[in-house]
């Protein structure tokens, strides 16, 4: 069996966080309890959901992200030079504020041990011989991104004046932190990435405040810095990544269809698959997978974490086979389109329906590659 993802029946990797997880991050960010004593029950949490992974038939398991309280800004914070501090108005989604930290360059970036390092070798230990340990971690475009919004340029251009070292020193950070993974036994990193989601959007240019040349710049910068970080990975590792179009408490944050980055993006981005949502409308069709080039295969996200209903097992059938008049079914594999609490708060669906819907990619997989 091979150990580098993606599988047929994959994950996304966030997972719906058990009350008690809730209650225990809760005390200790009240000063109830300590770190020790909220490790503890982390360790617990995700070495029961690591249980589950397994009996539903994953392949990669992970910790569920169970002890961030985003899919990307704690990431952000195990570097030097970042601060954050509680929202007063949060990143518009599509009926909700997301209420998580602003997070801002306080000065140069740079990386010393990361948190996430002995986070994964917690789970690198559940390995067996039909398993393996995955990391995610935010897209080097995502955190480049979160330093150049319309809230966060005038802070960074007084530290960076010239843009290019900013790229260089995330760059340069994630390639240590990759190294690191690697020397504790990871083999497979996920890049979530949000920013196609923007670049998509029908008001990309309001919201990059740009014209299309300049979104151009913004797409070639975005997929330049993601394969920087990228370029000296070890030869047996392998980095694949998720496009996103925003998850938080079942609401979403862009819309449209990959036709505007595809060209670009799936030609040119050296990861080793692309995990796509195609859960619904916003996403548009399948004739951007046209230009996926030979050498990538694409995770179909067509199961959504957004909403209890599960899924017709035919239809998705059905979508699977559209699919594969653009990329041969040997290159596609199946996966819910995001993950199930992108932040600690969650989607709107149960742990139980959850998990119904694991099992029927799993059925669903078994079926189309038998």
């Amino acid at each position: 069996m091979s150990k580098n993802a993606p599988f047929k029946c994959d994950i996304v990797g966030s997972f719906l966080r058990p009350d008690y997880l809730k209650k225990a991050r809760k005390d200790y960010a009240d000063g109830i309890i300590n770190k020790e004593e909220l490790k503890i029950i982390e360790d617990k949490a995700i070495t029961e959901l690591i249980e589950k992974q397994k009996e539903v038939g994953l392949v990669s398991i992970t910790d569920g992200e169970f002890r961030r309280s985003s899919w990307h800004l704690d990431f952000m914070w195990g570097f030097n030079g970042i601060g954050h501090q509680k929202t007063k108005k949060g990143i518009p989604f599509h009926g909700e504020p997301a209420l998580i930290d602003d997070t801002f360059l306080t000065g140069k970036i740079s990386v010393d041990k990361h948190s996430f390092v002995d986070d994964f070798k917690f789970v690198k230990q559940f390995e067996d011989e039909n398993t393996v340990a995955r990391q995610t971690i935010p897209a080097p475009a995502q955190f480049l991104f979160q330093m150049i919004t319309q809230d966060n340029i005038e802070k960074t251009r007084k530290i960076y004046h010239n843009e290019e070292d900013l790229i260089n020193d995330i760059a340069k950070g994630y390639k240590k932190v990759i190294k690191d993974l690697y020397e504790v036994g990871c083999k497979n990193v996920q890049f979530d990435d949000c920013t196609w989601g923007v670049c998509v959007d029908p008001n990309a240019l309001f919201i990059l405040g740009t014209n299309e040349e300049g979104l151009q710049e913004v797409i070639e910068k975005l997929i330049r810095i993601n394969n920087l970080a990228i370029e000296d990975k070890p030869e047996d590792m392998v980095i694949n990544t998720h496009i996103c179009r925003g998850n938080f408490h079942s609401t979403w944050a862009c819309q449209g269809a990959y036709d505007r980055v595809a060209k670009d993006l799936f030609r040119n981005e050296n990861v080793n698959a692309f995990y796509l949502e195609f859960d619904d409308e916003r996403s548009g069709g399948f004739e951007s997978l046209q230009y996926v080039s030979d050498d990538k295969k694409v995770v179909l996200g067509l199961i959504t974490t957004k909403s209890p209903m599960l899924e017709n097992k035919e239809s998705i059938i059905s979508r699977i086979r559209e699919a594969e008049m653009y990329i041969p079914l040997e290159r596609l594999c199946l996966s819910p389109q995001c993950g199930f609490a992108s932040t600690e708060e969650g989607n709107k669906l149960t742990e139980e329906e959850q998990w119904a819907k694991l099992r029927l990619v799993k059925e669903i997989a078994n079926e189309v590659w038998k």
